[in-house]
């Protein structure tokens, strides 16, 4: 059945694409206001597909933010039931002048669709939305379905536990496949086992009571800009190792499996930093595929203080700010990682500064799925038969939250089957999707419900 389904897909390719191109319209930015109509319009184009495809329940569910897309198919009596994971909302575009086409006009040029989120992840959702209805058009699915699309994991999934809370009912499952997570490697075929937790930290730094005229201050009084700046500065050492005591303390080793697969994928250095114009930087210890999938990192993502208009103004500024975020590695845990970071940017402080800290969140811990696990070898099988070799295991460096999330609340595993590939220029202007991706996952998804049809409700379950 899986043969004759992923056959329909390839001859729909076409009109696939053209349901992707409308997709791609819709301006689902989750962290910006002003697009609340485009978030609308996509949960919308959404839900009418999977009552059209032949799913049941198709409804929202609430959270107290951006509501997530559901709905179900159960006529598998006696198979597993999989909760099927994609994310509607996308980064917001900007810089727009960067763009070659506008981000929300999605253009085909050199067998790739450009559009902000055409990687991220509205290609790869759309996969499985079809080959979902697909079965349902053939007679049925070889395992019982509930889809659960997102519309907050680019602003960190906040709302995530309270729609656990408030729908526990539709979101039973023995197990999850993620759309989201894509692949490792352009030429080598991967399996992704993993991926680094997130945590956060946002902070203001003051240095007195007003901005001052630094002619008359100058020399005599702090400046919170300056103050700032050793702060960050004081988190790493000249190589980049993290120089935060303890904030390494809980993660696992690198056994011998984990460092196998990064070497299996080694990073092309001279590729890799001169595709971004960049210099070598990282703990010199590991290689680089280790520094961006299996270390944690503390980055700061912006800071800012004084005047940054037109033209000079000769101020001593009072305050200044930072966002930070640490990803983390396996069995780091995301609370007592920011507790960490708080107080050495506190014990580091000098007198006469103060740092107020605004409530981040808890963050996310790492995720990985077990050696032997039935998603990771359902998913293998199916690689080697699509691509003709073992595909190599690789962990992802950015953070998918709903994957530690549901094994600590749900009980369930997830292997994310996605089909973007790290060059796509994901979160930046020009981001795209190759339309080799698109057939590719229309054979594979098939394949993998298929297999996984094979394994029992228990086994997946058992983690």
């Amino acid at each position: 059945m899986s043969d004759v389904v992923a056959a329909a897909l390839v001859a729909r390719r076409d009109e696939i694409l053209e349901r992707l191109m409308a997709l791609l319209r819709l301006p689902s930015v989750s962290t910006d206001p002003a697009y609340a109509e485009g978030m609308k319009a996509t949960r919308e184009f959404l839900m009418a597909r999977l009552k059209e495809g032949g799913l049941e329940d198709v409804r929202l569910l609430e959270g107290g933010g951006q509501p997530a897309v559901t709905g179900a198919w159960n006529g598998a009596p006696g198979k597993p039931t999989l909760i099927i994971y994609g994310h509607y909302d996308v980064q917001p575009p900007d810089p727009l002048e960067l763009w070659k086409t506008p981000p929300f006009e999605p253009t085909i040029r050199d067998g790739r669709i450009y559009a902000r989120g055409a990687s991220d992840v509205k290609g790869s959702t759309l996969i499985a939305v079809e080959t979902v209805i697909e079965f349902i058009r053939a007679g049925g699915c070889p395992v019982n379905i509930r889809f659960f699309l997102e519309g907050e994991e680019e602003i960190g999934s906040p709302s995530l536990r309270s729609i656990i809370d408030r729908h526990p009912d539709a979101l039973v499952g023995d197990a999850m496949i993620s759309a989201d997570g894509g692949r490792a490697s352009t030429t080598l075929p991967t399996v992704s086992v993993g991926s680094r937790g997130l945590t956060a930290l946002r902070f203001t730094l003051r240095t007195a009571s007003k901005d001052m005229h630094s002619g008359r201050y100058g020399g005599a009084v702090r400046n919170a800009n300056h103050e700032l700046a050793r702060l960050i500065a004081s988190l790493h050492d000249e190589d980049g190792r993290i120089a935060v005591p303890g904030f390494m303390d809980d993660m696992a080793p690198i056994g011998p499996r984990e460092a196998e697969d990064a070497a299996a994928l080694p990073v092309d250095e001279a590729e890799f930093y001169g595709g971004i114009g960049a210099a070598p930087y990282g703990d010199p210890r590991y290689s680089v595929r280790e520094r961006i999938t299996l270390l944690p990192t503390i980055e700061v993502n912006g800071m800012w203080g004084g005047y940054i208009g037109a033209g000079s103004k000769t101020v001593l500024p009072c305050e200044a700010h930072a966002k930070l975020t640490m990803r983390l590695g396996p069995g780091m845990d995301p609370v007592r990682a920011q507790a960490r970071v708080r107080d050495h940017l506190l014990a580091r402080a000098p007198k006469g500064v103060t740092l107020d800290f605004e409530e981040s969140g808890n963050g996310t811990p790492a995720f990985t799925l077990r050696e032997g696990h039935p998603l990771l070898a359902a998913a293998e099988t199916v690689i080697r038969r699509t691509r003709n070799r073992a595909p190599v295991r690789a962990r992802a460096g950015g953070t998918i939250p709903i994957t530690a999330i549901f094994k600590e609340r749900l009980g369930i595993d997830t292997i994310t089957f996605g089909f973007a590939m790290p060059d796509e220029d994901v979160h930046a202007p020009n981001e795209f999707f190759r339309l080799s991706s698109l057939e590719e996952g229309l054979r594979a998804w098939p394949l993998l419900l298929s297999e996984l049809g094979n394994a029992s409700p228990e086994a997946l379950r058992a983690g």
